[in-house]
């Protein structure tokens, strides 16, 4: 994978950055974790700019946010709270709890997708909810743009001065990642086998 990113990178530039960055959010195994810290030691070693990629990269990863966001607007609270009726084990959650959950995002959604798009894995995920809880897309966008730029430019300077040992930030950042997914399929499991319906 990583000659592929390299590659790809190397022939349409920062325009690439951006179209890794959006599969990485639309399709996690991509990482960026690798995109960005690539596209740091290119920068580094002159044949693109190092803010034209940390802009590239946060673009990119805007687009693919954005689109799980719709996607959550799309299905909305409503369909969810009846498919929870219907499949409350499965999903984990009743109808009282799709609404709870709208509360809080409600109240503090900026803050939960701000730091959502700071942690590898979450940054996906909490597109959806954001959508589902019907979030003000100029909201969203700004909280996750912000986000966004942190977790790009935090890789892409990382690889720009790790120049040629750019795969280390891969190396340090994919066992979080990979924590992360373990984690949230273990609260999944545990909460399928003990859930009961609320009266």
């Amino acid at each position: 994978m990583i000659d592929w990113i390299a590659n790809l990178i190397a022939q349409i530039g920062p325009l690439g950055v951006a179209l890794l960055m959006f599969l990485e959010n639309v399709f996690p195994p991509i990482p960026s974790e690798l995109i960005m810290p690539l596209a740091g030691f290119n920068a580094a070693q002159g044949t693109m700019s190092l803010p034209v990629v940390i802009l590239a990269g946060t673009a990119g990863s805007l687009a693919g946010a954005t689109l799980w966001y719709l996607l959550g607007r799309a299905v909305g609270a409503e369909r969810i709270r009846r498919l929870a009726a219907r499949h409350g084990r499965w999903l984990t959650v009743s109808p009282g709890d799709v609404d709870r959950a709208s509360a809080w995002f409600d109240r503090h959604g900026g803050k939960a997708v701000f730091f959502g798009r700071l942690v590898p894995a979450v940054r996906t995920l909490i597109s959806i909810p954001a959508g589902l809880a019907g979030m003000p897309l100029g909201r969203f966008l700004g909280w996750s743009a912000l986000g966004s730029l942190l977790w790009t430019t935090f890789l892409a300077i990382a690889g720009y001065m790790l120049e040629g040992a750019y795969a280390r930030v891969e190396r340090w950042v994919d066992p979080v990642s990979t924590f992360v997914v373990i984690a949230v399929v273990v609260i999944y499991v545990w909460r399928v086998i003990t859930w009961k319906p609320h009266r």
